[in-house]
């Protein structure tokens, strides 16, 4: 048995031919977001993941073995809801507003420019298309939002250090938060009332979310 201690983020640093060359592993988000477990590779082998607590193994990235094999992970498909906004009706700030209402409910959330995808629930599919939202289930890698992710942590790499890809110094990272929080105002419905179509409403709404 191979055992991997060590993650390569979106194999950085690594040449394509060699990544091409290398074996591969198909897993699913229940278990990319676990740092301790056990799989089996393209090759066959098995594999026994020792990696720091709370790493995610994400879509791209690369475990290298102890005996210095690499293995590209890759997302498998999945139970998933897509959720869309109503071409007709409704807007993109509909999939903000839902993203916030699921926010608040800790829900493991992918967030896209004209979509988001989360593993089914029915409740929330429910709550959701009363948004006015569209809903659709389907098969397809998911890859969430993850806080570690967002704040750099546990990334582990050939230098977890390396920023030199920044000009500047992360005071003024501070800096730009602040103006940012100072000026942005986003605009939130007081409570999470559905929105009604009722004598006011300038428009029908005699499609199906379904």
């Amino acid at each position: 048995m191979l055992t991997v201690n060590k993650l390569i983020a979106q194999g950085r640093g690594l040449s394509r031919v060699l990544l091409q060359r290398s074996a591969g592993i198909v897993l699913d988000w229940d278990v990319r977001q676990k740092s301790r477990f056990d799989a089996t590779d393209s090759l066959g082998r098995s594999i026994d993941v020792f990696l720091p607590l709370g790493s995610v193994v994400r879509g791209g990235d690369v475990l290298v073995a102890d005996d210095g094999s690499l293995i590209v992970a890759a997302a498998a498909p999945q139970p998933v809801m897509v959720v869309t906004h109503c071409k007709t009706h409704g807007s993109a700030f509909d999939l903000a507003r839902a993203a916030y209402h699921l926010g608040s409910r800790r829900v493991a959330l992918e967030l896209q420019p004209d979509h988001l995808k989360l593993e089914p629930d029915p409740v929330l599919a429910d709550m959701l298309r009363q948004m006015h939202l569209t809903v659709t289930e389907t098969d397809a890698p998911f890859e969430p939002e993850n806080a570690a992710d967002a704040k750099g942590e546990h990334r582990a790499h050939d230098d977890p250090h390396d920023h030199d890809h920044h000009a500047h110094g992360h005071g003024q990272h501070d800096q730009a938060t602040s103006a940012a929080r100072a000026t942005i105002t986003i605009p939130i419905q007081a409570n999470d009332t559905p929105h009604v179509h009722g004598p006011g409403c300038s428009h029908g709404h005699g499609h199906s979310h379904e």
